[in-house]
Formats: structure tokens, C-alpha cells, sequence
């Protein structure tokens, strides 16, 4: 399968890239022609600063953001963004400022959770959520429940890849859209095509990777 892997620069840093996989792929919440590998932007350092610089641009000027929210292993990505965020300027709405960046606990039920420790840098906090894949926008949803319940404001959705455009009201900014992979479908599962053609399942996937099947 890695064979046929192919990569995606993106239109405005050509230093960022993605793989692709096309095929069959099980998600928690879907099925996808193509598995997005992020794992260089989540585990190099460079490419991890280039991809939060690009994502500050949306946020720099005109935000107050006092926590960054990492989801699925972008917490370097987020540190570079906190960093980003926060240079000198008398534009930069968070200059000399100290953004936390955390990443919410799953319990044994699968809800996340912030222990009593964390929770006062949620709490009545204006927050960030960063996220590396949005297909369906199930994971972003849940993620707002919690905020909700710990009495975070969420000002902005960022996303490495994102197949949405926006949610609860607030655009999902991302360096990587559908319009990038054009024939990328997301599925649900009882609806899937490639299940009714009786197409193998590829792998499945999730934030850490895929496993063949």
C-alpha cells in the first residue's frame, strides 16, 4: 500500500506536504478513498514550524487566544503556533503573551476530560482548537461539548487537513482542503460505495496511523 503513496505540497509554502494513499480506509466515523498521512508535519520540527506559521496568519492580527486545544498528536504543532502567535509587533493581538497548550485526557467512557490541574487554563478562556484531519467533523463537534462544559470560549478551528469548511459558526482554517485531494469522499459507514462494490477494506486509520487489514 505505502507503494502507492503520493505527496501534496502546499499553494502557499511548498515546504508543507502531505502523503496520500488512495484506497479503502475505516475511520471511527466514516470510510475515505484516501488516507491522509500527516506524520511529518506532526513529527518534524521544520515542517511542524512552517505549518503553524501558516496557520497563525489567520489568527495573528485579530484574535486574543489564551490556550491552544491539541487534538490528534499536534501538540508540536501548536507549541510553534503559541510561539507564532505571540511574537513582538504592535500588531500581533497576543504579543508577549503566555498561551498554554494543552491536550484534553480521553476517560474510560471516551469523553475528554481536563483534570482539576489543567482546567483553569479552560476555564473562561478564549481557545484555539487545533486539530490535525477534520472529515466529518464529528471529532470538532465532541471537542466543543467538552469546552462547553469546562466554560471555554472557542474563537477559531485550525486544522493541518480539513474536508469542512466550518463548524458551530466559525470557519475552519486549514492549509490543506478538499480542493487539494479533488475527488476525496468521506462516507458514512452504512452508505459507504465501496462497501456495497464489496471493495476490501485497505486499513484501518486514526491520529496515529493506519493498520493493514
Amino acid at each position: 500500500m505505502e507503494t502507492r503513496q503520493q505527496e501534496i505540497r502546499s499553494k502557499v509554502n511548498k515546504n508543507i506536504k502531505i502523503g496520500l494513499i488512495p484506497g479503502h480506509f475505516a475511520t471511527n466515523h466514516s470510510h475515505v478513498n484516501y488516507y491522509v498521512d500527516l506524520t511529518s508535519i506532526k513529527s518534524r520540527h521544520k515542517m511542524a514550524k512552517a505549518s503553524a506559521e501558516e496557520l497563525a496568519k489567520q489568527y495573528i492580527t485579530n484574535t486574543p487566544i489564551d490556550t491552544i486545544i491539541c487534538l490528534e498528536g499536534t501538540e508540536m504543532v501548536g507549541a510553534f503556533l503559541a510561539d507564532a502567535l505571540t511574537q513582538s509587533g504592535t500588531l500581533i493581538m497576543n504579543s508577549g503573551n503566555d498561551i498554554c497548550v494543552l491536550t484534553p485526557e480521553l476517560n474510560s467512557n471516551n469523553q475528554m476530560i481536563f483534570r482539576d490541574n489543567t482546567q483553569k487554563m479552560v476555564w473562561g478562556k478564549n481557545i484555539l482548537l487545533l486539530i490535525a484531519s477534520a472529515s466529518t467533523g464529528k471529532t470538532i463537534n465532541r471537542s466543543i461539548d467538552c469546552l462547553q462544559y469546562y466554560s471555554g470560549r472557542l474563537v477559531g478551528i485550525a486544522a493541518v487537513f480539513s474536508a469542512i469548511r466550518e463548524s458551530n459558526g466559525l470557519p475552519v482554517n486549514a492549509i490543506f482542503t478538499e480542493d487539494d485531494i479533488p475527488d476525496y469522499n468521506s462516507m458514512p459507514t452504512m452508505e459507504c460505495t465501496m462497501c456495497k462494490n464489496k471493495r476490501k477494506i485497505d486499513a484501518i486509520v486514526n491520529s496515529f496511523g493506519y493498520s493493514k487489514v
